[in-house]
């Protein structure tokens, strides 16, 4: 199979796209993948580093800002005349979508010159971009149930999130390499790879209120906010770094997790069967942190608190309610099961074969 994906702008469009290839990959070990992605953002140094063929379009997405709106549009006019070129240089068998601005004038111009198209959304409310190249895809492929009635009529099938697999697929950590008891439950916070600043800043204080507890705390700041947050002492069962590289190990041996609440880390709480805590970052665009948490909420499947109400001694509290009350764990387990979409990579590879077995345009 000859593949052009096109992703782009954060990690959580990125990592569902190398998924994606990866499963490819898998099942169809001669296919040949062309990435297209931003010129500046996240993409362009994970992707080559994969060994995966790599190629950049100058993109950027729409403002408030007039003039900024004006480069926008220059830029999307070139980028429309430079997909052109790239897809018919390839000419790939299908053309797949996963998020970002970037994807606009890779897919639009995939369909006008007749190619087959298969967008993946993430988040329960589909993004602008997704929202818009519906009527130029073939098929979309969703994360949350919820969404399929917010695309076209027979557009929208329910594929779960590809992160999920390889979240099941990745090794059961020993807590023992991160210095953490093997007897005593874990709680693992997470602000993402780059932290949250007002988060971290009320964890400085928060984490002193966990120093009476039994079970231990795992808080992985992010790399821009260790730095300020280890210039304070913490109990001995607090243990923090700033990163940690296949967070999903370390997932499978925790009790209780504490994040936010991007698509990719929702889907492996649901897979992994992870209890939760989600804090939304309330500073991504259409709120969809808060709504992909409501999703779970929803079907009490996770606990939310919104940045705002972060008051002294909530966290902790809510923490200890929940680590402590086994029905409500048991309850919280046997719902994330029920919302699981098992071996998500494959079914997004058979809808993707199906799209491309209904023959040509």
């Amino acid at each position: 199979m000859r593949v052009i994906i096109s992703a782009g702008g954060t990690g959580g469009h990125i990592y569902p796209a190398l998924a994606i290839i990866n499963k490819i990959k898998q099942m169809e070990p001669n296919s040949e993948f062309l990435y297209i992605g931003t010129h500046n953002r996240m993409e362009k140094d994970i992707v080559p580093k994969k060994g995966i063929p790599f190629k950049s379009i100058e993109m950027y997405g729409f403002s408030k800002k007039l003039l900024r709106n004006l480069k926008t549009v220059k830029c999307l006019f070139k980028a429309f005349k430079e997909c052109r070129e790239i897809i018919k240089e390839f000419n790939p068998d299908i053309v797949i979508g996963v998020g970002g601005y970037v994807t606009v004038p890779v897919i639009v111009s995939a369909k006008k010159l007749g190619y087959k198209t298969f967008l993946h959304e993430q988040n329960s409310l589909p993004g602008k971009s997704n929202k818009y190249l519906s009527k130029y895809c073939d098929l979309i492929g969703v994360s949350f149930e919820s969404s399929i009635n917010l695309f076209p009529k027979n557009k929208a099938v329910l594929t779960g999130n590809p992160c999920s697999e390889d979240a099941l697929n990745a090794p059961v950590l020993l807590k023992s390499t991160l210095g953490l008891s093997s007897n005593k439950k874990l709680v693992l916070i997470v602000m993402g790879s780059l932290g949250a600043g007002r988060v971290s800043k009320y964890l400085e204080k928060e984490l002193n209120n966990f120093s009476d507890k039994d079970y231990e705390v795992l808080f992985v700041t992010g790399k821009s906010s260790y730095d300020e947050v280890m210039k304070f002492n913490y109990p001995k069962n607090v243990k923090i770094i700033p990163f940690y590289e296949g967070l999903t190990s370390v997932m499978k041996k925790t009790d209780v997790m504490v994040s936010r609440a991007g698509a990719s880390t929702l889907s492996e709480i649901i897979a992994l069967e992870v209890p939760s805590i989600l804090i939304p970052s309330p500073f991504v665009a259409n709120n969809h942190q808060y709504l992909n948490a409501l999703d779970l909420v929803n079907n009490n499947s996770a606990l939310m608190i919104e940045e705002k109400n972060l008051t002294d001694g909530i966290l902790v509290k809510m923490v200890d309610d929940l680590i402590n009350d086994e029905e409500k764990i048991n309850d919280i387990k046997n719902n994330l099961k029920k919302m699981q979409v098992k071996d998500s990579a494959l079914l997004i590879y058979k809808n993707i074969k199906e799209v491309l077995n209904n023959g040509k345009n």
